[in-house]
């Protein structure tokens, strides 16, 4: 039977199930388009510090599908960047292209790590069925690239930590390895902490004051613009602070801007 011809009488048979399901899973995204939008930034970043080894930490990492972008393929107007033969291709919308160049740049990841309050092991099935069930049915482009993702990632998964990303952060920043540029990263979890940002980019700021770290956010590049992101990027020991892009939410695109003090 298809659910999807009447809904309501399965809706209906299953309320008491589905309650108890709401009840106990908050909504949990992963947004793999995201990438997209940020392997630009840590090739700006490796460019800028001359660095081509680099050490991954994702806040707000749920699955960890953005902590595995270098093995997706990201399509731009001036060229591409990523495996040619990678099992997801990500494409957008460019309103002030990436350049050329800098998709010339190397970068090789050393290790990658995530933490989240409650991140997502779609290595499982069940896991994987979980991510899917939150994106809208209709979706269907979203849903074949968090496919794809999850099948990228299951090859070699990322580190996830379940924790407190502040109370966390300071701990995980001085087990960091040498070797590597540690790049910490934020695609979407910075608006749920309130304050306590300020607890997180000060233990940023200390680490960054004891070895070079790289910090990449997305934040609202004005009080007046609502509906895009600013991708920013700061860096240490230059104490550097750079806004790099406009994008959307969900990175479907992007104006890049390669690094306005």
């Amino acid at each position: 039977m298809d659910p999807w011809s009447d809904p309501i009488p399965v809706l209906e048979e299953r309320r008491d199930w589905l309650r108890t399901f709401i009840a106990e899973h908050g909504v949990q995204t992963n947004e793999v388009q995201r990438s997209w939008m940020v392997v630009p930034c840590f090739l700006e970043i490796a460019r800028r510090t001359g660095v081509e080894t680099i050490d991954l930490l994702e806040l707000g990492s749920s699955a960890g599908l953005n902590l595995v972008w270098d093995r997706y393929r990201c399509e731009y107007e001036a060229g591409a960047w990523g495996p040619a033969d990678a099992a997801l291709v990500l494409r957008g919308e460019e309103r002030q292209p990436v350049p050329a160049d800098l998709l010339r740049v190397p970068v090789r990841v050393r290790h990658r790590r995530g933490i989240d309050m409650s991140p997502i092991d779609v290595t499982r099935p069940e896991g994987a069925l979980l991510l899917k069930s939150f994106v809208w049915a209709d979706q269907t482009d979203r849903l074949e690239r968090l496919d794809r993702g999850i099948e990228t990632l299951r090859g070699d998964p990322p580190v996830l930590e379940q924790g407190d990303v502040v109370e966390r952060l300071p701990a995980i920043l001085r087990e960091r390895e040498l070797g590597a540029l540690t790049i910490v990263y934020a695609t979407a979890v910075l608006a749920y902490l309130g304050e306590r940002r300020r607890q997180a980019r000060k233990a940023l700021a200390d680490a960054g004051r004891e070895f070079p770290l790289a910090f990449v956010w997305t934040g609202q590049p004005s009080p007046d613009e609502h509906r895009f992101w600013g991708l920013w990027a700061h860096l240490w020991p230059e104490n550097e602070r750079l806004l790099l892009a406009h994008a959307g939410f969900h990175g479907q695109w992007l104006t890049w801007l390669g690094g306005r003090p």
